[in-house]
């Protein structure tokens, strides 16, 4: 008799079974295949429709409206709004969705340096169209609200729990004194992870007011500015903020709090503030709540000369500064910036194009350190805080491309040849396959300061070694010409057996099946 070799006792572990609970079978096809998530292009809206979720969805498409693609280029957008929440003091996080999509998002979190655990309410076809998934996730908020451990628990729904219409606005405001954020995530609403961030940071700031207006509120750690703040809307590099707050110094003002922020107080501080600063242009939520709260907002950023120049004339006019203070803190930044630039020149070719939202501001700093750059992709939409920019950037010959997808990437690289790609992973890596050099936009760019002084000088060594490297990627290319592409990809001992019958054939069935799709379309 063969004896099956075990090497644990996993095999010998009780499998618990299922148990009838209630009559499932009314609702069961109607509920989402678990999985289907956020390329399944428009069936889960419209099951997320028959779920009552219509109103989510319409702001969602107002807020963010999609590209011509219907589903994320990117990472699953719901990271966006878990970096947030992960990098916030006090605040846990719980996810409910697909387990495969938690285990993505979390793994991805603990990648980028999350040093906390990411609560999980998991659920099956039962749970979830019986209600019981919500019933777990009120059961589970209800055993995290420890007040010594917790200022919010931020609960997030994924693609199915939202398609299938689980009410987290049901879920208590407060638990303890925990205060208790719900909010839905689904890639088949929210376009892009930058946009995710949005979600969350403006559904805070909104709990937030709502929290400042009721009565009073707890102060800042290093407590209340004596001078009128700017609050910074936008995830920026460390020493951004404190270059902002040196150039408003000369008009009598401080860099406030940046939003998404660290702990729960700096969104009182944030919404105390004189100005709104839109660094980043994709936050339509949080603009919302604090013009809700009474703030004026002013797009772009102090990047390059130019911008330096017209952002201080911009936040000086708004705040009603005097012509000679604002006169003042140009003259105190703008030589200095001009000397960096002047210092540091960048010569080359470059197309740019992300999904973090700060294409338009490195594209400005590039050309003023004179480059080219004849394209700039971004896979935000178009917002009126980056108006400015794109203005500054079409009066020097520069396509602007919003809502890029990776083909118009692509697209626009190979039609360039430029000295040097800046962009996502799959741009960079068919940058290249022809040769070109390329750069991580998220990694190698957004990981440095681009405001003011230092943020002139910031990018020229990495930019210059990069296009140094044309002539090396050149002669890789061709040594390596024909080696792993095509039909020789992979691992060969010998010569791959090419059958060109066979893919004749099968592309004739291809044809076939394209003129019956267009004919019916015309029927």
């Amino acid at each position: 008799m063969k004896q099956e070799v075990t090497y644990d006792d996993a095999a010998g572990v009780e499998v618990i079974k299922g148990h009838p609970h209630g009559d499932v079978t009314r609702v069961a096809e109607a509920a989402p295949a678990d999985g289907a998530g956020c390329h399944s292009g428009a069936e889960m809206a419209d099951a997320a429709r028959m779920a009552g979720q219509s109103e989510l969805l319409d702001k969602f498409k107002a807020d963010y409206p999609m590209g011509p693609h219907d589903k994320p280029q990117s990472m699953c957008p719901a990271f966006g709004s878990l970096r947030v929440g992960l990098r916030m003091k006090r605040v846990a996080t719980v996810l409910s969705g697909s387990a495969c999509c938690v285990y993505g998002l979390t793994f991805v979190s603990h990648f980028y340096g999350a040093r906390r655990s990411v609560g999980y309410v998991p659920f099956n076809s039962e749970t979830l169209v019986t209600g019981k998934l919500f019933e777990d996730i009120r059961e589970s908020v209800h055993e995290l609200a420890d007040p010594d451990r917790y200022d919010a628990i931020v609960v997030t729904n994924l693609c199915v729990p939202t398609a299938s219409g689980v009410p987290l606005r049901l879920l208590p405001d407060e638990i303890n004194g925990v205060r208790i954020v719900g909010i839905d995530v689904p890639g088949f609403g929210v376009p892009t992870h930058a946009e995710a961030k949005d979600v969350l940071a403006g559904a805070m700031l909104s709990y937030a007011r709502a929290e400042a207006e009721a009565g009073p509120v707890a102060a800042p750690v290093g407590g209340k500015s004596t001078r009128p703040t700017v609050a910074l809307l936008g995830e920026m590099f460390p020493a951004d903020p404190m270059m902002i707050g040196q150039m408003l110094a000369p008009m009598g003002l401080a860099a406030g709090p940046v939003l998404p922020c660290r702990e729960w107080r700096e969104l009182y501080a944030a919404l105390d503030c004189s100005i709104v600063a839109a660094i980043h242009p994709f936050y339509v939520d949080t603009v919302r709540a604090f013009k809700a709260a009474g703030r004026p907002v002013v797009g772009s950023a102090p990047v390059g000369y130019d911008g330096t120049a017209s952002w201080l004339q911009s936040i000086g006019e708004t705040h009603g500064v005097s012509a000679a203070d604002i006169a003042a803190a140009q003259n105190a930044v703008l030589p200095a910036i001009r000397g960096a630039l002047a210092a540091t020149p960048i010569k080359g070719t470059i197309t740019l194009s992300g999904y973090e939202g700060s294409e338009l501001l490195v594209a400005r700093l590039l050309i003023e350190s004179g480059a080219e750059v004849p394209y700039v992709g971004t896979a935000c939409a178009k917002s009126p805080w980056s108006a400015a920019d794109a203005e500054w950037l079409a009066a020097k010959g520069v396509m602007v491309k919003y809502r890029a997808s990776l083909e118009d990437d692509c697209a626009a690289m190979e039609a360039v040849k430029p000295d040097l790609a800046i962009g996502t992973t799959p741009v960079v890596q068919k940058a290249k396959e022809l040769g070109i050099p390329g750069l991580y936009f998220t990694n190698l760019i957004s990981a440095r300061p681009l405001m003011g002084v230092a943020g002139a000088g910031s990018l020229a060594e990495v930019i210059n070694a990069a296009i140094g490297n044309k002539d090396r990627m050149g002669r890789m290319k061709a040594f390596f010409e024909d080696v792993g592409a095509g039909d020789t990809a992979g691992v060969w001992e010998g010569v791959p057996n090419l059958r060109p019958d066979f893919r004749a054939q099968h592309q004739k069935k291809l044809d076939k099946a394209a003129r019956a799709a267009n004919a019916a379309q015309m029927i």
